[in-house]
């Protein structure tokens, strides 16, 4: 499904398609600063670099550790096996995804940096074609009917799929330059058996999420209406619910 080899200390998995390209300098930020290819960044937890090489844009994120947890031990994680690693399993399952049809951003690659019994992740994907994420849309107007059934039935698509996202929140679902819609950061995701329970509480997260921004945004062009009109769209669109 995809390609594994060691270098060092450092774990790499591949893209079939990049495998050959693929150097541990692609893991490193200021390698693509120095040949002047970084096209942008993305704050968040941590920065986003994004990176232009031949036809290829990718996004390169560092692994850190949020939490309490993470203001001590910020980028460290407990090393047992490479496949239970948070960067495998996140590379394996978007490589899942993307061999389902789902609309997720392709995995280029990634790194697990073993030292003793700690490890370091790094994981590149290709970005999204004039990527905007929710929040980004809902700062500027209001959604669209389309865009609102679009939204709930990517959602619906993924669940009927058994696909559990950890952190389904507005940043994390993107329009391309198409209008499509996109899910993003699958760190500790996995494929489960479709339920209502876990369902429920991806969706309560979302929800979650559009009352924290409203709070936090000074304009935002979002109402309880088109929360109730998009999680009616996605419910109907649950297979277990036709």
């Amino acid at each position: 499904m995809f390609n594994q080899q060691t270098i060092n200390e450092h774990i790499i998995l591949s893209h079939p398609e990049y495998s050959a390209l693929i150097s541990l300098n692609w893991f490193d930020a200021e390698y693509w600063q120095q040949q002047d290819k970084i096209v942008g960044t993305k704050k968040g937890r941590a920065t986003a670099w994004f990176f232009c090489h031949n036809d290829l844009t990718a996004v390169l994120r560092h692994y850190w550790r949020g939490g309490l947890v993470g203001k001590v031990l910020s980028d460290q994680y407990l090393y047992r096996d490479v496949a239970k690693t948070r960067v495998y399993q996140e590379f394996a399952l978007m490589m899942r995804l993307i061999k389902l049809g789902l609309n997720v951003p392709m995995p280029i690659a990634a790194k697990i940096s073993v030292n003793g019994l700690i490890y370091r992740g790094d994981i590149i994907t290709q970005a999204i074609a004039g990527a905007q994420s929710l929040l980004d849309v809902l700062k500027i107007r209001n959604l669209t009917e389309l865009e609102l059934l679009k939204i709930a039935e990517t959602i619906a698509k993924f669940h009927n799929n058994g696909v559990y996202h950890a952190d389904l929140n507005m940043n994390n679902i993107l329009f391309n330059e198409a209008g499509d819609v996109f899910i993003i950061d699958f760190d500790r995701g996995e494929l489960r058996t479709p339920h209502l329970n876990w369902q429920q509480a991806n969706m309560a997260r979302l929800a979650r999420s559009f009352n924290k921004e409203q709070g936090r945004n000074h304009v935002m062009h979002w109402q309880q209406s088109d929360w109730q009109q998009l999680h009616a769209a996605y419910q109907s669109a649950l297979k277990h619910n036709r």
